[in-house]
């Protein structure tokens, strides 16, 4: 499996997404697991992240790797970072519950930065993802 370190994204691109995982913090309580540590629906979606490389269609992958800054202190901290066999980069924001200012940012990143962002719900009566491109990139045929 490749890694790809901070030091191998061109630097122009660092510094527009900026190389920390912190989460941002919310007006509204609620429970939070410790930085970069993942939750049941990412687990799960990282086990399929997995078997994908092994099967050659994803190169690399990386749980909270880079945040994107939307604005002054507001980031957006996408789950995965996922680079396809033919190096396409795309960010997959895995979600049980999409909360209003996840929706938010998720389609503001999504019109600011030109990588491909994918919405990863579990489907429902189902064993697999629903998997939902967000943004300008879904004019492009997805």
């Amino acid at each position: 499996m490749m890694a790809i370190r901070s030091q191998d994204i061109p630097p122009e691109l660092l510094a527009r997404v900026g190389r920390s995982a912190a989460r941002t913090r919310s007006d509204r309580p609620r429970a939070t697991l410790p930085q970069s540590r993942m939750n049941k629906w990412e687990q799960l979606y990282a086990q399929d992240l997995r078997m994908r490389t092994a099967a050659g269609e994803v190169a690399w992958f990386g749980f909270e790797p880079i945040k994107f800054r939307l604005a002054g202190k507001t980031f957006y901290t996408p789950d995965f970072m996922v680079v396809l066999t033919d190096m396409t980069v795309e960010f997959h924001e895995v979600k049980g519950f999409m909360r209003d200012d996840a929706a938010v940012k998720l389609k503001v990143v999504a019109e600011h930065f030109p990588f491909v962002f994918r919405l990863v719900t579990k489907a429902k009566g189902e064993s697999g993802w629903s998997i939902t491109t967000i943004g300008q990139t879904q004019a492009a045929g997805d």
